[in-house]
């Protein structure tokens, strides 16, 4: 198994650069991040040359966190907002060359929702290559938000017909509010462009909870990417990663 470190919750005390060295010292094959943008892209981009890892992905703008935003691109009357945040990311993403851009969507529903979700990610996707994420977030950490399942994000990338709009696969959102993870991750089989693991319900290190990562991880062998840790560790990083020589070599 490849893994890939989730700089938004592995090593966050650090710098984001300090933070890159540290994954690789520790192991990892890929780095993610969730909003790097306080950080300037070339001091990030030295840090992965130097390290030979790659960037798998990045998260658009949440917009106003102190207002309590997550997101922007299912915001109806928000299109400048959430088109500044996008054409940011694309930016960002290209002087890192991040595989990935995750659009999020915030706290919204109905249908103008849906259609200002649609229009953003038409634009998107057509601005860039890059491979395009769509993430649903559980109702419990994220109550309100606009994609909540696994089946609303296939429609909408149905709805939107780009090649490269795919589906973020978080075991542990999924894990929270659908269950099933082997079955779904084999249901949406192609339209998965990467997966994330944590455990549940605690959203811990994967070596603990309810979900059975030894049979998850076996069935994943054959993914052909890094496979994206994004847990909160309790403590420090590098003390909550016994998990990964456990299943590295499976």
């Amino acid at each position: 198994m490849r893994f890939s470190a989730n700089l938004g919750f592995l090593w966050n005390d650090r710098p984001l650069p300090d933070a890159i060295h540290a994954a690789k010292a520790a192991g990892f094959d890929a780095v993610e991040c969730h909003w790097p943008y306080d950080i300037p892209a070339e001091d990030v981009r030295a840090a992965l040359d130097a390290t030979g890892l790659p960037m798998l992905g990045l998260n658009t703008s949440r917009g106003d966190v102190a207002g309590g935003e997550n997101g922007l691109a299912a915001l109806p009357g928000r299109t400048d907002d959430a088109r500044a945040a996008i054409d940011q990311a694309i930016a960002y993403a290209g002087i890192v060359d991040a595989g990935a851009i995750h659009v999020m969507c915030g706290f919204a529903n109905g249908p103008k929702a849906h259609a200002t979700f649609i229009e953003n990610l038409r634009y998107v996707c057509a601005a860039t290559t890059r491979r395009i994420l769509i993430e649903p977030l559980n109702r419990h950490d994220a109550p309100g938000y606009f994609l909540q399942t696994t089946d609303q994000a296939r429609a909408i990338v149905a709805e939107v017909n780009a090649p490269n709009l795919k589906l973020m696969f978080d075991c542990y959102h999924v894990g929270r509010t659908e269950g099933d993870i082997l079955t779904r991750i084999t249901d949406l089989g192609d339209l998965i462009g990467h997966i994330q693991f944590a455990s549940v319900p605690d959203r811990g290190a994967p070596d603990h909870g309810e979900l059975d990562y030894t049979t998850i991880f076996a069935a994943l062998k054959d993914w052909p990417h890094p496979l994206g840790a994004e847990y909160k560790p309790v403590g420090d990083t590098d003390a909550t990663l016994g998990w990964m020589q456990r299943y590295r070599y499976r």
